[in-house]
């Protein structure tokens, strides 16, 4: 299996059987297009958007300690988690209200056409927020490795530096006078 994501929007990733090939970037071409159809995709790619420009997307754990490649992989994965958060967060409260309208589908009340087409178009709402909230979870858990490459990569190489100050509290000391 491999990943693939594309510069435009990293925070999605299309996963296509074997290796990363030319047959594979094909498969995963058919894949955007078939979700730019559907509408989960946004459809403002540049014209000439082709196979060659995914992005290939190794395993968090493969990640070198280390290595520039590594730290660059590893801003990439804490880059794409952020707008994965950020789209999670800007869809979150219109999903909720359309889940609280959906328990009148589950009662005698009457509702008119109206409100059942409102709650329809809704769907599509609700389920781009629950992809992104599916894809916010899985990354968060994925860029735990891609945070211990970043930790790594800012200690300092000097041993002998001071090392970092830790959060001490102080404490006053109160006397009461006895009359």
């Amino acid at each position: 299996m491999v990943q693939y994501t594309f510069p435009q929007n990293p925070e999605i990733s299309i996963t296509v059987s074997g290796k990363d090939s030319a047959k594979a970037r094909e498969n995963a071409m058919a894949q955007l297009i078939e979700m730019i159809e559907e509408g989960e995709v946004p459809s403002d790619l540049a014209d000439g958007f082709g196979p060659q420009q995914f992005i290939e997307i190794k395993e968090p754990g493969t990640l070198v300690v280390g290595s520039e490649d590594a730290l660059n992989q590893a801003v990439q994965i804490l880059s794409g988690l952020a707008t994965l958060k950020l789209k999670a967060q800007e869809s979150r409260e219109e999903a909720l209200e359309i889940r609280e309208k959906i328990d009148i589908l589950f009662t005698d009340e009457i509702i008119s056409e109206e409100e059942l087409l409102e709650l329809k178009d809704g769907f599509k709402i609700l389920k781009n927020y629950a992809q992104a909230n599916l894809r916010y979870r899985a990354a968060r858990e994925q860029a735990s490795t891609a945070r211990q490459v970043i930790d790594e990569a800012l200690k300092s190489p000097d041993p002998e530096s001071p090392p970092e100050p830790e959060a001490t509290s102080t404490t006053s000391k109160t006397t009461s006078k006895k009359k």
